[in-house]
């Protein structure tokens, strides 16, 4: 079998000692984050992302090696494993060739082949193979046939005969590995994904309308074209093809199958291989193709999910400030939650600020009343439904104020979904579900992280065809990614909520329950060590947390760091050596340079953990966010229809997908940067330009109010935008067209390449 450790390391380019040492901590129960932290020594610095590759190719590969055991052993019981298909099964390095080289044992359901043999015919079958060589005496099949003539078996014309031994041998081609390896990998190459939408569509009546006449090359095309198509067929809209070269096919079956020059053989196997591929291996291995596709997108769109879930997981805090969180709304009203420096509910009103005169002006004495009651710093407007026009009506009253709050309009994407949910009830079972939204509004302005953590990432809006992409392995990817960012940020013990304590490492539900009980009944936290009297939380649990939860004002100043607790007596002692104490970290930090870390290795603690500590102890409790920052959406401009081709306008980056970035602009419909339109240069990547929650100054290019689409530019040139072409929308031409034109490029691979590379690979 294979050496999982080695080939891991040749694949992933890690060392052996790598790959061992951070197998082992996995296997202990050390979490990801705590590794990449906390670990550093043994697994020679690897990232969060090299680690979760390492176990994710490591999980894929022991999947294997165990399907591998199975096949073998029921191809074992079968009698039928040979030497040289053992070898094969054991250096097998994916699934789905794994699966090709168990089909032909497979138990199946009856098949044609299955009562032609039952007839007796694998006889004819095999001398018919028998006579398919280069120098094979000549043949008469019917009158070979005619010998399996028997009423007994039902088989009553030698054509019968004939038919049920090309069954027979049609699927033994159909399952071979090499067969279905080549033309899987052909179709690949040179296959042609192409649409139309059906006849009872009418022109423009559909989102899928770029669809209508559509190609693109199976190997090129991107993962949002493919998931449009797939998800426009599933909605029986269009109607999807993966076309190619099927005599180029047959050509190649043809030229590993047929050896004889006897032309009855000839004709016999290559009616009997036309058979065998579109019987057989057509519509199997286009599935096949059309699911490995589809597992690319999948991946890919979930990447960008990641991407931008991370980038607003992470965006800025303005800070824990006392808060007015406005709801808006026109008819209902606007809904205004007051919040403490700790994100505490305080108080609700609800105002009138959009209907009458004498409203507004009652609107304006509750909203003053209130920031001056509570001393407000910070007022957080959904951008939702008049969200605009709330602000414009908030930036009226502030004029008549001494001391100014910052008003900033939050992106409210997922906070009706939170508010109806068992969490949100769960923390205010007394509060109208629209008050709970606008707490939600408020937290997320205060601290973006402690928030969103509470809502469900897919209702967040900065997914990608999120729910046409394989759900578990979305989830998982969201989960880890929350993860990641709870504990590169660290929480505060003594104010975190339940859910953001689950995604700390080590801590599961129970635990983060039990933290929040224990912190009820015997006030907060004073140190990290008082976590051991939490029931549940043992030394385990709490050598993976202890090091991401902090504690201001504690006992202990490391408490607020991300100095773990098994460190201290490092520290300690390196500020004994400076004559300084734990209170003095940042001149314990500024000495320590000037000392040495060297002096202060030990076997347990080295160079890069030393690093990280010097770098906590320069600036203790500091957040590793982004400084806050907000956009200043222009006034005048509240709807679509104010909108004009030319204006430059300022921005939030809300959401970016692999064609380009959608922005808010401030007028209840985001714009689309297309990649094209990104910069004055190429853009392959749209992310390595913009990232969701970047302040960003752009230009319109067009409106269009009945769609609702409105088209921007980050490019510097007026007119880039002209000649421009669409990455995700080739130029319509008639189907045959371009297939003939896709199949006839130079680029395009020709058999005997194909035949080469597939050589090369086995």
């Amino acid at each position: 079998m294979l050496n999982i450790s080695q080939l891991l390391s040749d694949e992933l380019s890690l060392k052996p000692f790598q790959v061992t040492n951070a197998l082992e901590l996995f296997a202990e129960g050390a979490t990801i984050p705590f590794i990449a932290r906390y670990r550093k020594e043994r697994t020679g610095e690897m990232t969060e992302t090299q680690l979760r590759d390492l176990f994710d190719r490591y999980t894929y590969l022991t999947e294997l090696e165990e399907r591998k055991h199975s096949i073998l052993d029921a191809i074992a019981q079968q009698g039928k494993l040979t030497d040289d298909l053992k070898a094969k099964i054991e250096t097998c390095l994916q699934k789905n060739e794994l699966e090709d080289l168990y089909l032909p044992y497979r138990p199946k359901r009856r098949t044609r082949a299955t009562t032609a043999r039952e007839k007796g015919l694998e006889p004819l079958a095999e001398v018919i193979q028998s006579f398919n060589t280069p120098n094979a005496k000549s043949l008469s099949l019917e009158e070979e046939a005619a010998k399996y003539v028997s009423e007994e078996k039902g088989v009553k014309t030698a054509e019968e005969a004939l038919s049920g031994a090309s069954d027979i041998l049609a699927e033994a081609v159909a399952e071979n590995a090499d067969r279905r390896t080549y033309v899987r990998e052909y179709l690949m190459q040179s296959g042609v994904l192409t649409s139309r939408i059906k006849d009872e569509h009418l022109e423009g009546s559909t989102k899928f309308e770029m669809y209508r006449n559509y190609q693109n090359k199976v190997k090129t095309i991107a993962p949002h074209n493919l998931l449009a198509l797939y998800r426009g067929e599933a909605e029986g809209i269009l109607a999807v093809e993966l076309e190619f070269d099927e005599d180029a096919v047959l050509s190649y079956l043809e030229s590993q199958e047929i050896r004889t020059k006897q032309p009855a053989v000839r004709a016999f196997y290559k009616a009997m291989l036309k058979d065998a591929f579109n019987r057989l291996m057509k519509t199997s291995l286009i599935g096949e193709v059309r699911a490995v596709k589809k597992q690319e997108a999948d991946i890919e769109s979930i990447r960008t999910f990641e991407a931008n879930l991370r980038e607003l997981l992470l965006s800025a805090p303005a800070g824990m400030k006392p808060t007015l969180a406005i709801d808006p709304g026109f008819r209902t009203g606007c809904k205004v939650s007051a919040l403490d420096q700790t994100g505490k509910f305080l108080e609700y009103q609800t105002i009138f600020p959009h209907q009458s005169a004498n409203q507004r002006s009652q609107a304006a004495q509750t909203l003053k009343t209130l920031i001056k009651k509570y001393q407000i710093e910070l007022i957080a407007i959904g951008n939702g439904t008049a969200g605009r026009e709330t602000d414009e009506f908030v930036r009226e009253v502030l004029v008549d104020l001494e001391q100014k709050p910052i008003a900033v309009i939050v992106n409210e994407s997922g906070a009706s979904v939170y508010s109806a949910s068992p969490v949100a009830i769960a923390e205010f079972p007394d509060q109208d579900i629209t008050v709970r939204g606008a707490i939600s509004i408020g937290r997320r302005l205060q601290d973006p992280l402690a928030e969103l953590v509470k809502i469900d990432p897919k209702s967040i809006g900065v997914g990608q065809y999120q729910h046409d992409v394989d759900q578990k392995m979305l989830k998982k990817k969201l989960d880890e990614t929350v993860e990641s960012c709870v504990n590169y940020v660290g929480v505060d013990l003594n104010t975190a909520s339940k859910e953001l304590l689950t995604f700390v490492s080590g801590i599961n539900a129970t635990i983060a329950n039990n933290i929040i009980t224990f912190r009820n009944e015997n006030g907060v936290f004073k140190n990290r060590r008082q976590l051991l009297k939490v029931p549940k939380l043992g030394p385990k649990a709490f050598e993976q947390a202890a090091g991401f939860l902090r504690i201001r004002n504690g006992d202990n100043p490391l408490d607020n760091t991300a100095v773990h607790p098994e460190s201290y007596k490092v520290v300690e002692a390196i500020a004994t050596d400076l004559n300084l104490s734990l209170h003095q970290a940042p001149q314990l930090a500024e000495k320590l340079k000037t000392v040495g870390l060297k002096k202060y290795v030990t076997e347990a603690i080295g160079e890069p953990t030393l690093r990280d500590i010097l770098a906590e102890l320069e600036k203790p409790g500091r957040d590793p966010r982004a400084e806050f920052k907000y956009a200043t959406f222009k006034e005048g401009i509240k709807e679509i229809s104010d909108l004009k081709v030319g204006m430059e306008l300022e921005g939030m980056i809300t959401n970016v997908a692999n064609f380009g970035a959608f922005v808010d602009i401030g007028v209840h419909q985001d714009g689309l940067i297309h990649v094209s339109q990104l910069a004055d240069r190429f853009v392959s990547d749209p992310k390595q330009v913009v990232k969701v929650g970047q302040v960003v100054k752009v230009r319109v290019l067009e409106v269009n109010e009945q769609l609702k689409r409105i088209s921007l530019s980050m490019r510097a040139s007026d007119s880039s935008h002209l000649n421009s072409a669409r990455a995700d929308q080739p130029i319509a031409r008639p189907a045959s067209k371009e297939l003939r034109k896709a199949q006839s490029t130079p680029k395009a691979p020709t058999l005997e390449d194909l035949q080469a590379k597939f050589k090369k690979r086995r």
